[in-house]
């Protein structure tokens, strides 16, 4: 007997069978992936296909898409990176699933382009060896025969034409086959995420860590630091709400009982360091403001906190830089790094630290656990290294730094900066005294006054808090007289002048290629 389909079910075939191999695409790349991290659990977590690529993106994004990034985004650019990865992966997989399809091993081929792609960023990745690779081939490898046989299934489904045989495939067998390769791919990478057990070590250790007493305490912080105006940031941040910007996709976990530092270049003596090694150095804590270059004007990429830590002068001094060398490359476990002047980190009166705690507790791991560097002064592009594992004694002549390389100044000093926090900008202000706040900054010199303008007024003295020190940031407040100034839409503006008298710099400007200038302004409307 004849089977008869008609039209609309010819029709809805192709369609069924276009997303079905769209699916298998997407599962196929799970499994791709999900292999890939199981092996990459026994060669090095950077190599897996995500994180290589991902990585890589990163290092060779131009400053203004990292601004961009940093603007729209902040400390959430790296999810944002992740999520887009993504989508993109899944796309292309989907693609790739209905390329197969339609014809025999266009599909493969993107898989297989893919794979040279993943392969080339992690063999590429600072670090890298012999053996990085092999997440990627044996990953797309498995990928690649999951799509071939789900969708050379799906093609007999098609090719039955409505009328199967009893040993013929059907579209229900196809999907319960996919399924059994996406639970493959979640398995493997669940095995590959227990057996990679770096972060889980990292995790341990840090919190079985007891710091050691400085042999040179903090002074205790002044009576009067806070400007008492509500909604103003905290003189000391909290470890969970300071900035994190670096260019690690994920955060490195370091066991620090593996850790070392390496110090060599232009000296008389190489220095490797262990972590116990480290410990048992005399310790110096001191308060300092940190600020990332990346910072807008107004923005909030700086942090106070409590930093203790071995002083960087001491370090070198055991490695005996020799003459002519004026610049540290200092390198993280991730492949970033910084130039910082070798005057800035041989200055004991700067206190540059090998930091090992923040705000009374071991390093968070995403700020570098279990050490990196604090350098009072210096944007963070070119001292703040994190994960820090080596010290070269070099040149500026002869060596270059991660941002350096992508049009960045080698040498970033920190601009006199100062911020509005209240009120927000398009706020509504009723009549009358309103309390206005802020912070200031400008490290090694520290903060003399800060000035409110209204509009285009004269500039008002504001009030300072205390000051604790040249190396931390200065709250301030304005008690503003709104009434005076009358309903409707006004503005504030804020600039402080540093401790050699030095007026902050008007002119707006860019972060690229040394830090942003400009005065901070918020618009209001009094009631």
């Amino acid at each position: 007997m004849t089977s008869i389909s008609s039209p609309a079910a010819t029709q809805a075939r192709p369609r069924a069978s276009t997303g079905i191999a769209a699916l298998v695409g997407v599962v196929s790349a799970g499994l791709a992936l999900g292999v890939a991290q199981l092996v990459a659990a026994f060669v090095r977590p950077q190599s897996a296909p995500v994180l290589a690529i991902g990585s890589a993106f990163i290092d060779r994004v131009p400053p203004w898409l990292k601004d961009t990034a940093i603007r729209l985004f902040g400390t959430n650019d790296k999810l944002v990176l992740l999520a887009s990865m993504a989508l993109v992966v899944t796309l292309l997989a989907a693609l790739a699933g209905v390329a197969e399809r339609w014809r025999r091993g266009v599909g493969l081929a993107l898989v297989v382009l893919f794979g040279v792609v993943a392969v080339g960023a992690a063999v590429t990745r600072a670090g890298a060896g012999p053996f990085d690779a092999a997440p990627s081939v044996i990953g797309f490898a498995a990928g690649g025969v999951a799509l071939r046989l789900l969708v050379e299934r799906l093609r007999a489904v098609d090719g039955a034409n409505g009328s199967p045989s009893s040993s013929s495939p059907t579209r229900r067998s196809v999907l319960a086959a996919t399924a059994w390769v996406a639970a493959a791919a979640a398995s493997a990478a669940a095995a590959g995420r227990a057996l990679s057990g770096a972060a889980r070590d990292a995790v341990a250790a840090r919190a079985g860590l007891r710091l050691p007493a400085p042999a040179v305490p903090a002074s205790a912080v002044p009576a009067g630091v806070e400007n008492g105006v509500v909604g103003t940031t905290p003189y000391l941040t909290p470890n969970a709400d300071f900035y994190r910007i670096d260019t690690a996709l994920t955060v490195p976990s370091i066991d620090p009982a593996t850790w070392s530092l390496r110090v060599h270049g232009l000296v008389e003596e190489e220095v490797e360091i262990s972590f116990e090694e480290l410990l048992a150095l005399p310790m110096a804590e001191s308060r300092v403001t940190l600020t990332c270059v990346s910072n807008e004007v107004g923005g909030g990429l700086a942090g106070n906190a409590t930093w203790l830590g071995v002083p960087i002068a001491a370090v070198l001094e055991r490695a005996r830089p020799q003459a002519g060398a004026d610049m540290v490359l200092s390198r993280s476990s991730d492949g970033f790094s910084a130039s910082t002047p070798l005057s800035a980190l041989t200055d004991r009166d700067r206190g540059a630290l090998l930091a090992v705690g923040m705000n009374g507790e071991p390093l968070p791991l995403e700020h570098g656990f279990p050490v990196r560097m604090v350098v009072p002064g210096l944007y963070g592009f070119v001292s703040a290294t994190k994960w820090v594992v080596d010290l070269e004694v070099t040149r500026f002549a002869d060596a270059t730094a991660y941002w350096t390389t992508r049009g960045w100044s080698d040498q970033g000093p920190i601009k006199t900066a100062s911020r509005i926090d209240v009120p927000k900008g398009f706020a509504q202000v009723a009549q009358g005294t309103v309390p206005v706040g802020g912070v200031a900054w400008a490290q090694t010199r520290g903060i003399s006054a800060v000035e409110v303008q209204v509009d285009d007024g004269p500039w008002q003295p504001a009030t300072l808090a205390a000051q604790d020190g040249l190396d931390t940031w200065r709250q301030w407040s304005y008690a503003w007289d709104a009434a005076a100034a009358g309903p409707g839409a006004h503005t504030l503006r804020v600039r402080a002048v540093d401790g050699t008298g030095a007026v902050q710099v008007g002119e707006r400007a860019a972060p690229a290629p040394d830090g942003a200038t400009g005065w901070h302004s918020v618009s209001v409307t009094v009631q």
